[in-house]
């Protein structure tokens, strides 16, 4: 295993909205200047408001910033940018396009990074394996299946769920606070495990600095599960106004998707109607053993309601 960088030294890929969250608690538990973050060309002097305001952000953490470009780089220009760090954090998504979580995790390997969290904050890959109806969850699924034939970088995986606030996203069509309409995905029953982008950038830093340290494992992390019936009872409660219900079945779904095959959210839509490997109890999770309280979806909502009175 490579040891010429110093335990510590980190970099984080993507300071979006998951990004910055890991960073900002990750720069408050080690010495800031260990840590560094990868963000597209022209991140820093990009005139929108949040980039702006994350340049600002990193700035006073003391975070480096390193400009690249994710689509276009080639593994080989990966690799020689990893060797210089002993722990690759990727809070990247999917944004920088189809093969790219592969082809970071190919860099990340060649590099000879001793310590790798991949892009793998989302359900179980492993019980949904390949062929769920989304893409982006087959190559996630062949990401494992890399990491787990080498024995020379170390790897965590973080499984979370989807962001809890995806729940609520109008594209994504489950809940839609302007018409007080939910939606089940597969049915009523089908349930869901969901947390915070700031949960998770808590609980991940929690995770990388445990001792003794965790090696090779898939870690659960949840803010919340619960069921479509369960979240329709919420939105409910915490409106007080009856919302419309409106059951999704899988047959219904995948219907759908034959007619409208690239539709990325009704492929979103269709994988979580699956049920399996979307969710895991709450009691069986990292932060719950800790004792670590995180956001739950009432939680959440009560507060989203507030901030928008």
């Amino acid at each position: 295993m490579n040891e010429t960088p110093s335990v510590g030294n980190i970099l984080i890929l993507g300071a979006g909205q998951l990004g910055m969250q890991v960073i900002k608690n990750m720069a408050s538990r080690v010495s800031p200047d260990t840590v560094c973050v990868l963000v597209e060309p022209g991140f820093t002097t990009s005139p929108g408001k949040y980039k702006a305001e994350a340049t600002e952000e990193l700035g006073k953490l003391r975070v480096e910033i390193l400009p690249f470009d994710l689509s276009e780089g080639t593994e080989a220009s990966l690799a020689e940018l990893f060797a210089e760090f002993h722990t690759v954090i990727c809070c990247t998504g999917f944004v920088a396009g189809a093969g790219t979580q592969m082809k970071i995790t190919h860099a990340v390997l060649a590099a000879g990074v001793n310590r790798y969290f991949p892009w793998q904050f989302g359900v179980d890959y492993d019980i949904v394996g390949k062929g769920s109806g989304q893409p982006v969850f087959d190559e996630q699924y062949e990401v494992r299946k890399l990491l787990r034939s080498q024995e020379t970088t170390e790897w965590v995986i973080v499984s979370t769920g989807m962001f809890t606030s995806f729940l609520f996203e109008p594209a994504f069509g489950v809940v839609d606070l302007e018409t007080n309409t939910v939606r089940a995905l597969g049915s009523w029953d089908t349930r869901v495990t969901v947390t915070t982008p700031e949960d998770i950038g808590r609980l991940t830093t929690e995770i990388y600095l445990e001792e003794p340290r965790i090696s090779n494992e898939v870690v659960f992390v949840a803010g919340d599960t619960l069921s479509y019936g369960q979240l329709a009872t919420i939105v409910e409660e915490g409106t007080g106004k009856a919302v419309t219900r409106v059951e999704l079945s899988l047959e219904e779904l995948n219907n759908q998707l034959s007619l409208y095959p690239d539709d990325v959210m009704l492929r979103y839509r269709t994988a979580f109607a699956l049920g399996s490997g979307m969710w895991w109890e709450k009691s069986k999770t990292y932060n719950y053993e800790k004792g670590l309280e995180t956001i739950d979806v009432k939680t959440w909502l009560n507060r989203h309601l507030r901030d928008k009175r």
